[in-house]
C-alpha cells in the first residue's frame, strides 16, 4: 500500500492492476452488498441491457449535443445552454433517472459521444462500445472491439456516414458506423518502430483522423531485469476514410544503448517516454495541432517531455516546443527505488505529466492555449509562438495530481481541479480553483474536505484521504460540473461558486439491465452532459481509489 501515493492513474488498466496484484499490493473492489442479483454471462448482460427490438433506431439528424472534443476540434469542456438542452437554474433540480452497470467491471473512464435521443458510450473494461437510448439506459446496438479500451470516443461525418473513432490498449483505431454499430475499418495507430498505448481520444479533422500514441516504457521500468527504456510519446495522421497512415511525429529520436548500466548491472537504453496520454488540439486556423506530454522514463532526458508542442497539420512536422519543467525522469522502479530509476544531480524525478489537453481559448482581442500540469501549475501560451502569457500554481502537485485530467473553460474562466492527496508533504489543496482566462488572475475556489460519517466511511474505504478531484470537470451554461476521488459529485455556479448540487454516488444502485451496480471513485473523463441529462460514471478501481460498475443519467425534475 505504501507505493500508491507515487503510481501513475494514467496506467489504469487491468493489466497494470494484476501486476499490482502480483507484488502484493491489494485493489480492493468496494464491500457494499449488492441490492439486485446479477446478470450471470456475457451474452446474458449484453441481451438484458437491448432495447425491446422496435426501439433500435439510431437518428443521427440533429447536431452533436456532446463530443470530447468540439467540432472545430478544439477541447474546452464547455457546452452552451442550447448544446447541452440544461441551464443553470436545472442543475439543482436534478434527480437520477436510470442507471445501468457493466460487469467485470472496475473502472468508467471514457466521455461518450450524445446525439439526439442516443448516448455513444466505450464500456472501456469490457471492450464494448453501446449506444444506448437516452431516456431508459438500453442498447440500441452493441459493437465488441475484441481488447479492452481505453480512450474516449470521437464522432465525425465521412462520405455522409456518421462515424464514431476510439482507440484500444493495443494501439488499433476503430472506425464503425454509428447507425448500426458496424465495423467500418481497424487500423493500427502506432507509429514506426515504437509501440505505445492509445489513451487520448483520436481527433476527426476533414480527412484525417489525429492520433496520440502514449509509448514510455514506464511500467516496464520497475523490473529491475529490464533494460530500460525504449518506447516515446507519437503521433500519427490517419486517413479518415482507410486508416491508411498519412504522417507520424515523435517526440525523440529511437532509443539506444547508452554505454550506462544499471546498480545491478542491466543495461540502459534511451532516450525514451514524453508520452501523449492526452487528446490533441485542432487549430485550423493556423494549420496547427497541439499536444500535449509526460516525462521522460530514461536517460538521456528529452527537451520534449512535460511539454506543449505545436506540430503542422497537414505534415506533422515540430513548430514550436514549451517545456514546463525540463529532466524530469520518472519510471515504475522509482516507486520503490528500483534500479532503473537512475537519478542524476540535475534530474527531478516527479512525473508532473500534462495529463490533459491544451484548449484554445478567446481573451479578449487575442487567443491563448492554456493547459493544467500535474505540477498543480494552470500555463497559458501564444499559440503562434508558444512563448508564456501567463502562469498560475496551486498546491504542491504529485504524480496523481495536482491537475490530472485536464481543464475546462467558458469565456470568461478557466477551471482546474487539483487531486493533492491529504497526506502529501506541504499544503494539500484538492478542490477546484478558477481563473480569467486572459490575466490569469484568480477568482473563487472550492478547497474540498472530506465528508466520513459513519455510514460513509463503511462504504468508502480510505475516506478520510480519497477525497481530491481528479475527473476532467465540465462547464454547462453557466455551472460547472465536477466530482471528487470519493464519489462526491459536485455542480457549482460557474460566476460565484454557489454549490448547486451534491450527489453521492458510493452506494448500491438498481439498474436497468440487471447487472449489480455501484458506484466508487469519479475519475477520468467520466463527466459529460448532453441532449437535457448529465452523465457520470462512477468506479475507478486502481491505485487505492474506490471500484465501480455504473453509468448514471440524471434528469431535471419537472
Amino acid at each position: 500500500m505504501i507505493f500508491y501515493s507515487l503510481l501513475k492513474a494514467k496506467f489504469r488498466t487491468h493489466l497494470f492492476q494484476a501486476a499490482l496484484l502480483g507484488a502484493g499490493l491489494t485493489v480492493a473492489l468496494p464491500s457494499l452488498v449488492q441490492a439486485q442479483p446479477a446478470v450471470e454471462g456475457i451474452e446474458d448482460w449484453v441481451a438484458a441491457t437491448m432495447c425491446a427490438a422496435d426501439n433500435r433506431s439510431v437518428n443521427l439528424e440533429q447536431a452533436p449535443s456532446f463530443t470530447f472534443t468540439n467540432v472545430d476540434g478544439n477541447n474546452p469542456r464547455h457546452l452552451d445552454a442550447a448544446q447541452a438542452g440544461l441551464g443553470t437554474a436545472d442543475m439543482s433540480k436534478l434527480e437520477l433517472a436510470w442507471a445501468v452497470a457493466f460487469p467485470d467491471t472496475s473502472s468508467m473512464r471514457a466521455a461518450p459521444v450524445i446525439m439526439g435521443s442516443t448516448l455513444f458510450y466505450a464500456a472501456t473494461d469490457t471492450g464494448r462500445v453501446l449506444a444506448l437510448d437516452i431516456n431508459t439506459g438500453c442498447a440500441k446496438w452493441v459493437y465488441e472491439a475484441g481488447t479492452r479500451l481505453r480512450s474516449s470516443i470521437a464522432y465525425g461525418v465521412v462520405d455522409a456516414v456518421g462515424t464514431l473513432v476510439f482507440g484500444d490498449q493495443a494501439g488499433m483505431v476503430h472506425a464503425i458506423n454509428a447507425t448500426s454499430g458496424e465495423k467500418i475499418w481497424v487500423a493500427s495507430g502506432q507509429a514506426s518502430n515504437n509501440q505505445g498505448m492509445l489513451t487520448g481520444t483520436p481527433v476527426i479533422h476533414a480527412d484525417k483522423i489525429i492520433v496520440p500514441i502514449s509509448g514510455s516504457g514506464v511500467i516496464t521500468g520497475g523490473n529491475p531485469t529490464y533494460e530500460c527504456c525504449e518506447n516515446h510519446g507519437a503521433v500519427t495522421a490517419l486517413n479518415v476514410r482507410t486508416g491508411e497512415k498519412l504522417w507520424e511525429y515523435h517526440t525523440m529520436p529511437a532509443a539506444e544503448y547508452t554505454g550506462a548500466v544499471s546498480s545491478t548491472g542491466v543495461k540502459q537504453h534511451g532516450p525514451s517516454g514524453a508520452p501523449i496520454w492526452t487528446t490533441p488540439t485542432i487549430d485550423a486556423k493556423r494549420n496547427q495541432v497541439y499536444v500535449t506530454t509526460g516525462e521522460n522514463t530514461s536517460h538521456p532526458t528529452t527537451g520534449t517531455s512535460d511539454s506543449i508542442i505545436a506540430l503542422n497539420l497537414e505534415t506533422g512536422a515540430e513548430i514550436w516546443v514549451f517545456q514546463a519543467l525540463a529532466n524530469d525522469m520518472w519510471n515504475f522502479g522509482c516507486s520503490a527505488s528500483g534500479p532503473n530509476c537512475i537519478i542524476l544531480p540535475d534530474t527531478n524525478s516527479v512525473d508532473f505529466d500534462f495529463g490533459g489537453p491544451a484548449i484554445l481559448v478567446e481573451a479578449g482581442d487575442r487567443e491563448l492555449l492554456i493547459a493544467g500540469q500535474k505540477s498543480g501549475d494552470l500555463w497559458a501560451l501564444d499559440p503562434v509562438t508558444g512563448a508564456q502569457v501567463w502562469n498560475q500554481r496551486v498546491g504542491e502537485g504529485t504524480a496523481l495530481g495536482g491537475n490530472h485530467w485536464g481543464i475546462a473553460t467558458d469565456s470568461t474562466r478557466a477551471f482546474m481541479t487539483i487531486n493533492d492527496p491529504a497526506n502529501m508533504v506541504g499544503k494539500s489543496r484538492s478542490g477546484i480553483y478558477t481563473y480569467f482566462v486572459g490575466t490569469g488572475e484568480p477568482s473563487w475556489f472550492f478547497e474540498a474536505q472530506p465528508e466520513c460519517g459513519d455510514a460513509r466511511s463503511e462504504r468508502l474505504r480510505r475516506c478520510d484521504a480519497l477525497y481530491g478531484f481528479s475527473a476532467t470537470p465540465l462547464s454547462v451554461d453557466g455551472a460547472i460540473i465536477t466530482a471528487g476521488l470519493d464519489g462526491r459529485l459536485f455542480i457549482f455556479n460557474s460566476s460565484s461558486g454557489e454549490l448547486l448540487f451534491k450527489y453521492d454516488t458510493v452506494q448500491d444502485f438498481e439498474t436497468v439491465n440487471g447487472v449489480a451496480g455501484y458506484g466508487g471513485s469519479i475519475d477520468s473523463h467520466a463527466i459529460a452532459a448532453g441532449s437535457g441529462m448529465v452523465f457520470v460514471g462512477s468506479g475507478y478501481g486502481q491505485f487505492g481509489e474506490v471500484a465501480g460498475n455504473v453509468l448514471l443519467a440524471f434528469k431535471p425534475a419537472q
